[in-house]
């Protein structure tokens, strides 16, 4: 299934709501120029000229939208559509700024601010962030959604489980009508208008985040939405670093928490044709900490979303500006200090090879290697998730309690931080991927809408202490894939007070109720509503079911152990015993790049030596290494130096003729092999390799080359004619540009160029040249000479 596509690739991208700056041009694909605000069409022109694709992204639950809240924009005040909690108070993103209920005429307020960006010509639009908190739901605006929604007068969402689970319901459904109905009015506007199709994207953070931090968000719903074309999985440090419980130890565990939270975004587009883009930030939205944290915590969220090969478009940096121009606290707490220039090397490194990600399949387990992991294992999740997380107290003293990750959860009373902590989630997944099993989250949700959904799953991992199904039709399904031969692992003491919440289990006055939903699941499994706990043959398959809250097993070593041996035992169940493995390490290899990282927490004896020789990339010189020993907690992004590559590094970019690329001399080709540039029009001929070198002003790129002996001449320099289109690069750089006008300082038409400095080395082991110049957003272009034809 595919959709309309764009009219050139749309790899990566990057937000940014500052004017044009040549110190963050990172040179992707496309901009998402951020705001509504009245200077856009000079800011989308300043994005344009530099070459971009240009999209628009901006708030739909929040935003600089006080016209429309002091009654400027159509004459009524609108403070009543103001998220409120049970105290009175709103809930605001920053002063003047809150977080909206999504009535209708805000929908249409947006809407008409939206016209002006389709008029501006923009190609596609990111409506981020449809956010309402758990802890509201007391407005004016939302009383009058619930009348309208359930024909009743509104119930305070504190008062029981079932106002607040009902109250979290309608906040989803909100923010799907609102969204729809912006999606669909702006494309058909575009269409009648312009006659030019449009597309929209939500992005938007995990529904592990949202449930964590206790914000309701359609999510799953958006699977179902028609005028959706795809999706921003905002995961980042901010969000990763959430502390969580594994073993009774309260901690950060980013790359865990990143590896789940990626984990679960995906299933919003899997088998849908829609774009995901898996975003990543070198910093957060949190200022306090160093430039070191920040690198540590970036190194594992890019790992994290890496191991998941099944996405392949990149957001690699949200505010640019804040990070290429930012100063943060030094690691002596004497003041701020900028970028260091090493760090931004890494990063354009990182975000070019994420460009160059989509160029390559991973590499199957049993092609060179031996099969390690413990494949199709997965943990069901549900969007009513989300809803368990209200307040349900009669006391009001936590009600005002919001959690974003601007700040430390230390400065939070422990029965808050209890809560924070969602050890019913965290308690059935960090067992297992602490064991090195490549967990899978699975949206519960999805069951009914994708024929198969569950292929290649054997084992699932399911509680409704956290979560409640929205239909009985998913445990038909579920009860299909057990007879086939699925092993169900079912959790739960039903201590849960949001088991009483009146929904389809338990509305019917008739023979059909149920006490609690898995009485209906173990129904349709043919085993009665409650079976005796312990293990239950059913068809093909099985069903073990644990009498315990699965909170229960984050607080001890046994507990996570129990978790990982009902794993195991699902497997022997299927006959498939063997197949059962713990590792200390996640790996995987995509195309020449080497994914992995180095679990910490785990007895797994010698930390994991990978043999190379490599390039490792997260470092600023790109240097050769013949292995890479990883410590725990420890993460590695390499490039395979004996890896065959056939396609040149930023492939799409090299024009009709294929690029560079790899012919029969295999291994002694001249290549870009890896840059912290966007490499353009790579070509080679008469013992000379020619290549475009684009990236942002005021940082060293590293560029390393496959090269069989040292090279005789380097040339290098800087076109003064300005910012060129890709259309115009591949014209001005033709099957190999012109060597004799580089030497003169001007090109065939007349443009001067300036030389560029450029430091070499050359290694004779690995058969590799290093090159390191500045960055140039206009490019430079560079010319490889050898004494011989290679």
């Amino acid at each position: 299934m595919t959709r309309l596509s764009q009219k050139s690739p749309e790899w990566t991208g990057f937000q940014e709501s500052r004017p044009y700056g040549a110190k963050y041009d990172l040179r992707t694909d496309f901009v998402m120029v951020y705001g509504l605000s009245d200077d856009l069409p000079e800011r989308i022109e300043g994005w344009r000229k530099a070459g971009y694709t240009i999209h628009l992204m901006t708030g739909v639950s929040w935003g600089e939208y006080q016209d429309y809240l002091y009654g400027r924009f159509d004459g009524r005040s609108h403070w009543d559509e103001a998220q409120m909690d049970r105290k009175g108070k709103y809930v605001q993103h920053g002063p003047d700024v809150p977080y909206m209920v999504p009535t209708i005429a805000f929908a249409d307020y947006l809407a008409a601010h939206l016209k002006k960006a389709v008029d501006c010509g923009v190609e596609a639009i990111h409506l981020e962030e449809p956010e309402f908190w758990a802890q509201s739901g007391y407005s004016e605006a939302f009383r009058r959604e619930w009348l309208t929604f359930y024909g009743e007068e509104w119930i305070p969402p504190h008062s029981s489980p079932d106002a607040q689970y009902r109250a979290s319901k309608l906040k989803a459904v909100m923010y799907y009508r609102a969204l729809d109905r912006l999606c669909s009015q702006l494309k058909d506007y575009s269409l009648v208008t312009y006659g030019r199709t449009i597309r929209f994207y939500v992005p938007t953070h995990s529904l592990i985040n949202y449930t964590q931090w206790r914000i309701i968000s359609p999510e799953a719903l958006l699977v179902n939405m028609p005028a959706c074309d795809g999706f921003i999985a905002q995961i980042w440090t901010g969000t990763a670093r959430t502390p969580n419980i594994y073993q009774g130890i309260r901690r950060e565990r980013t790359f865990e928490t990143a590896y789940l939270e990626y984990g679960i975004m995906q299933e919003l587009t899997r088998g849908t044709g829609r774009e995901m883009w898996f975003l990543h930030d070198p910093i957060e939205d949190n200022p306090r900490y160093t430039w070191s944290d920040y690198r540590r915590n970036y190194r594992a969220t890019v790992t994290a979303s890496l191991l998941h090969p099944g996405v392949k478009q990149y957001e690699v940096c949200p505010w640019p500006y804040r990070v290429f121009e930012g100063s943060y606290p030094k690691e002596d707490g004497t003041g701020k200090e900028p970028l260091p220039g090493e760090y931004g090397t890494v990063l354009l490194t990182v975000m070019n090879v994420l460009r160059d990600m989509h160029s390559h399949e991973e590499i199957a387990e049993g092609e060179g290697r031996e099969a390690i992991y413990t494949r199709g294992i997965g943990l069901c999740l549900a969007n009513s998730a989300m809803f368990q997380r209200g307040d349900v107290l009669a006391d009001d003293e936590s009600s005002a309690f919001k959690y974003d990750g601007t700040d430390t959860s230390e400065v939070l009373p422990e029965a808050q931080r209890e809560l924070l902590d969602w050890s019913a989630f965290y308690g059935l997944a960090l067992p297992l991927v602490k064991k090195g099993i490549p967990l899978r989250p699975v949206q519960l949700d999805n069951l009914l809408a994708f024929p198969g959904y569950l292929e290649g799953y054997r084992v699932l991992l399911l509680s409704y202490e956290f979560m409640k199904p929205e239909h009985p039709g998913l445990h038909q399904v579920l009860a299909q894939w057990v007879r086939e031969g699925g092993i169900l692992l079912y959790y739960g003491d039903g201590t849960d007070p949001f088991h009483e919440v009146s929904e389809w289990w338990n509305r019917s006055s008739g023979s059909r109720t149920y006490e609690r939903p898995e009485h209906h699941l173990f129904e349709a499994l043919g085993l009665g509503r409650e079976p005796a706990e312990g293990d239950h043959p059913a068809g093909a398959g099985a069903l073990r079911y644990r009498r315990i809250h699965p909170a229960a097993f984050a607080r001890t070593k046994e507990g996570a152990g129990l978790v990982a041996e009902d794993v195991r035992w699902a497997l022997e169940r299927r006959g498939e015993e063997e197949e059962y493995r713990e590792s200390g390490l996640l790996r995987i290899q995509r195309g020449p790049y080497v994914i992995a990282h180095a679990l910490d927490e785990t007895e797994t004896g010698e930390p994991p030596v990978l043999q190379g020789p490599f390039l490792d990339l997260f470092e600023a010189d790109l240097p050769v290494v013949a292995s890479v020993k990883l410590q725990p907690g420890e993460d590695a992004l390499l490039y395979d130096l004996a890896y065959e590559r056939r396609e040149p590094f930023g492939s799409d970019d090299c024009g009709e003729s294929g690029g560079a690329g790899i012919d029969e001399a295999g291994l002694n080709t001249p290549a870009v092999l890896v840059s912290s540039s966007r490499v353009r029009n790579e070509r080679r001929g008469e013992g000379r390799l020619f290549f475009h070198s684009e990236a942002p002003a005021g940082l060293t790129v590293s560029t390393r080359i496959r090269s069989a002996s040292a090279p005789l001449r380097i040339t290098a320099e800087q076109r003064s004619a300005g910012l060129a289109g890709a259309g115009d690069r591949a014209a001005e750089e033709g099957a190999g540009g012109n060597v004799e006008s580089q030497k003169t300082g001007r090109d065939e038409r007349g443009s001067s160029s300036v030389p560029v400095e450029v430091a070499s080395a050359y290694d004779p082991a690995s058969a590799t040249l290093l090159l390191r110049y500045p960055g140039i957003p206009e490019g430079v272009r560079l010319v490889v000479e050898w004494p011989s034809p290679i």
